[in-house]
């Protein structure tokens, strides 16, 4: 077996690769290794992953039992077709799933990304007006400063003008959007005005609302409260329509609760998860969809079929870490990690196992990322924001190596 040294991977990685979000040849740091909450780089350091890269890692890296169950399926088999056939990683998760949600959803569909997880939810939601006889709604309505994925119908609901995808204004479907939400420990009064407002763009066309509950994510990791989220589902009962509830990085415990919507009293109608679902593992995501949705939609058929759909070795995956889940430590983790952030980033705003620290400008990338390297921690800052989601095994020490990075990084930025 033949393997490129460190310097060839560098060779190769400028010349051919193109990273998210970056030009080809922007520079990147090799990893050669993971452990825990750490990892290891090809220069030699050892650095802390706090952005549990891209949220997913909830249960730190190479984790025991996530490897054990992954090699415990490669030996019996690592990949078969979802179309006709099934098998038992997938239904041992799906039951999981059901579990932690309280049987409150009756089908899941399995999908690789989380933007994907996104599309299959546009999907079931227009399939559902047309099965209705409500074919006329065609369009979704969202609120701004929101992130959704990379895909078409995802992007389409993004943030038109503040996100990162206007470069395909006039290209994507055209959706309908509210202001960005009050932000928490906003009044009352506020949410009343608010939701009022939002109430006003429900027209004859709009099949669902959806939404990020208690936190958007990429879109500018805004926190509000979540009596809006129960206000957005009032809203949607009164006139009809569908919730889509996008808990693809607040869920399985991230901000504090299992599910934002559940710590809300609110069921949605369609629920996308991912991320965390493998426990950083590998790409793994699902939409989750309540019997009225199931048996509303015409045809009952689903005409989307990806071919990793409910891969059995990132299902068997899957379904260990949604037990560790359950098992619960994680309720013991988050709540230490918070106050652990709060006390070392005073300037942030801290939901769970999240701290943000907002500048006034545009942060420089490479500035903020060597200070916070110079501390021993991995961090990825984006727009105005610099910020941290850790792993939920992280010690005190490191949870406070960690802010000392966040408060360098902001002093670099």
């Amino acid at each position: 077996m033949k393997f490129l040294n460190s310097v060839q991977v560098g060779e190769v990685d400028a010349a051919h690769i193109w990273h998210p979000y970056a030009a080809p040849g922007s520079p990147a740091l090799q990893v050669v290794g993971t452990e825990g909450a750490y990892l290891q780089l090809a220069d030699g350091r050892r650095v802390i992953d706090g952005m549990s890269s891209w949220w997913a890692a909830c249960h730190g890296h190479s984790h025991p039992r996530l490897v054990a169950a992954a090699k415990k399926q490669i030996d019996n088999f690592s990949h078969v077709m979802f179309g006709g056939l099934t098998h038992e990683p997938a239904a041992r998760l799906t039951a999981n799933l059901m579990d932690l949600t309280n049987h409150q959803f009756a089908q899941v569909f399995y999908s690789d990304s989380g933007s994907v997880s996104v599309e299959v939810a546009v999907k079931m939601a227009l399939q559902y007006s047309r099965g209705v006889g409500k074919p006329q709604r065609t369009k979704l309505l969202t609120w701004r400063s929101g992130y959704h994925g990379d895909t078409f119908a995802a992007m389409s609901v993004c943030d038109p003008d503040g996100g990162m995808h206007s470069l395909w204004t006039g290209i994507l479907a055209e959706q309908i959007f509210a202001p960005a939400p009050p932000v928490a420990g906003a009044s009352h009064e506020e949410h009343s005005t608010y939701l009022a407002q939002m109430e006003q763009l429900i027209t004859d066309e709009v099949a669902a609302i959806i939404i990020e509950p208690g936190i958007q994510g990429a879109g500018g990791m805004r926190f509000h409260d979540l009596d809006l989220v129960a206000g957005v589902r009032q809203l949607c009962d009164k006139h009809g329509i569908l919730l889509i509830a996008d808990e693809i990085a607040t869920g399985f415990g991230r901000a504090g609760e299992l599910f934002m919507t559940q710590a809300a009293g609110v069921v949605p109608d369609i629920m996308c998860v991912g991320k965390a679902l493998t426990g950083g593992f590998m790409s793994l995501a699902a939409t989750l969809a309540t019997a009225r949705v199931a048996e509303g939609m015409q045809p009952r058929a689903l005409m989307h079929g990806p071919t990793f759909m409910a891969n059995p070795l990132a299902c068997a995956v899957a379904a260990e870490s949604t037990e560790m889940i359950a098992e619960g430590t994680w309720r013991t983790h988050v709540p230490r990690i918070e106050a652990g952030l709060r006390a070392g980033i005073p300037r942030a705003r801290v939901r769970g196992a999240i701290a943000v620290l907002e500048m006034d400008h545009e942060v420089d990338i490479a500035r903020t990322t060597t200070a916070a390297l110079e501390h021993g921690v991995w961090l990825r800052p984006f727009g105005r924001l610099i910020y941290t989601m850790p792993p939920f095994i992280c010690t005190d020490e490191e949870i406070a190596r960690i802010c000392r990075a966040v408060v360098a990084a902001g002093e670099a930025a």
